[in-house]
C-alpha cells in the first residue's frame, strides 16, 4: 500500500471573521465609490468597481466552520494542500476543495452522516451507500460504532453460529483515511466482516476438549461463549492490523449477538438439556451413594443389626431406588420375619 502522503495541519488560518467582514464593508463601499467615480471622471475606479462586484464573492468560499471533533482535507487542482482540524471560523485560499470520498456513505449507529431519502444500496456489512453526496465534505474525529449486522460462521467444530460486533472507532490520519483507500468506511466494514470470520472459526461454541484455540499446539477450555473477552481482543487486534495503515484506530470491539444459527439451534438445545440431565443425575448418584455409604456404617458402629453380604447388597439397591428415583418411594412395612 502506498503510505507516501503524510498528513499536514493546517494551522493560524482562523481569520474566516475578519475576512468576512473585510468583503462585506468593501461590497458596502463599492456602490457609492462607482458612484463618486462617475461623478468625477474616473472611469478606471468604476471598471474596477465592476470586477469587484462580480468577482468578490469568490473570496467568501474560503470561508469554513468546523465544530469540535471535525477535519476538512483540502486539495488544490488535485493536490493535496493538507488537513483543517480543531473548531473555529477559517479562511484558506477559495480555490481549495475538500475532499472526502466517505462522506455519502454510513455506518450503521455511527450517526456521522445524515441518509437521504433516495438509497442506493445496503452492504451486508452495515454500510449504507447514498446516491446522493452528504452536503458537508467533513471528516469526524469523533469516537463511533459500527454495528455489523449478524454472520453466519462456522466454528472449529464446524457447527453454524450467528455473530454479531459492535466496533468503536476513530479517524486518526485524515490523509491516509482519504487518499490511502477508496472509502475507509467500506474498507473498515468489510475489514470487521472478515476478522469476525478468522477469529469465530478458530474457537468451539462451548468448551470442547482437545481443542487448541490459541495456536501453541497446546488443548486449552477456550470458547465463543466462555471467552467473550478473550474473543473481542483478538477481533480488535485482527481489524486493527488490517485498517492501520488506512489511518484507523480501533478503540474497542464487543461480541452483540452470539447463537447457533436457527437450524441447529433446537439440537443444540437438546444436547444442553441432555448434559444437564446427565450432570444432574451423576450429582443425585453421588449423594445417594454417600448416603448408603454413611447409613451402613452407621448401622455397624451402632450394632443395631447384624447384616450379611446379601442383606447389605439388598439395602444397598433399596436405598439407592429411593434415593435417586424420580417419584415418592411407597413404604411397605414388613410384619414377618427379617430372614
Amino acid at each position: 500500500m502506498n503510505t507516501n502522503v503524510q498528513e499536514k495541519i493546517i494551522s493560524g488560518h482562523k481569520t474566516g471573521g475578519l475576512v468576512l467582514l473585510l468583503v462585506l464593508a468593501l461590497y458596502a463601499l463599492c456602490v457609492p465609490c462607482m458612484i463618486t467615480a462617475s461623478a468625477m471622471g474616473l472611469g478606471w475606479l468604476n471598471v474596477i468597481g465592476i470586477l469587484w462586484l462580480s468577482l468578490g464573492w469568490i473570496l467568501l468560499c474560503g470561508l469554513k466552520v468546523l465544530k469540535p471533533n471535525e477535519a476538512l482535507v483540502l486539495t488544490l487542482f488535485g493536490k493535496y494542500v493538507g488537513t483543517l482540524k480543531g473548531d473555529g471560523f477559517f479562511w484558506v485560499n477559495p480555490f481549495c476543495t475538500a475532499f472526502n470520498p466517505a462522506a455519502g456513505t454510513k455506518l450503521g449507529q455511527s450517526g456521522d452522516v445524515a441518509v437521504p431519502n433516495n438509497i442506493l444500496s445496503i452492504s451486508s456489512q452495515g454500510a449504507t451507500v447514498t446516491t446522493e453526496s452528504a452536503g458537508s465534505k467533513k471528516i469526524s474525529l469523533k469516537v463511533m460504532t459500527l454495528s455489523n449486522s449478524r454472520q453466519k460462521v462456522n466454528d472449529v467444530l464446524g457447527n453454524p453460529v450467528e455473530v454479531a460486533v459492535a466496533v468503536m472507532w476513530r479517524v486518526r490520519d485524515t490523509a491516509k483515511a482519504v487518499f490511502e483507500v477508496d472509502n475507509f468506511k467500506e474498507y473498515l466494514s468489510l475489514q470487521c466482516d472478515t476478522a469476525v470470520r478468522n477469529v469465530v472459526k478458530v474457537y468451539p461454541y462451548d468448551m470442547t476438549d482437545n481443542v487448541d484455540t490459541t495456536g501453541d499446539g497446546v488443548a486449552d477450555d477456550g470458547s465463543l461463549r466462555g471467552s467473550t473477552e478473550v474473543v473481542a481482543g483478538r477481533i480488535k487486534d485482527e481489524i486493527q492490523s488490517k485498517v492501520a495503515d488506512a489511518g484507523l484506530e480501533i478503540v474497542d470491539a464487543r461480541i452483540t449477538y452470539l447463537a447457533y444459527a436457527p437450524e441447529i439451534a433446537a439440537a443444540m438445545l437438546q444436547r444442553q438439556q441432555a448434559a444437564a440431565v446427565v450432570d444432574a443425575r451423576k450429582l443425585i448418584v453421588d449423594g445417594a451413594v454417600g448416603m448408603v455409604e454413611l447409613a451402613l456404617e452407621r448401622l455397624n458402629e451402632k450394632k443395631t443389626v447384624e447384616l450379611d453380604e446379601e442383606r447389605k447388597a439388598a439395602m444397598v439397591s433399596n436405598l439407592l431406588v429411593v434415593l435417586c428415583g424420580n417419584h415418592d418411594a411407597q413404604p411397605i412395612v414388613n410384619s414377618g420375619s427379617l430372614y
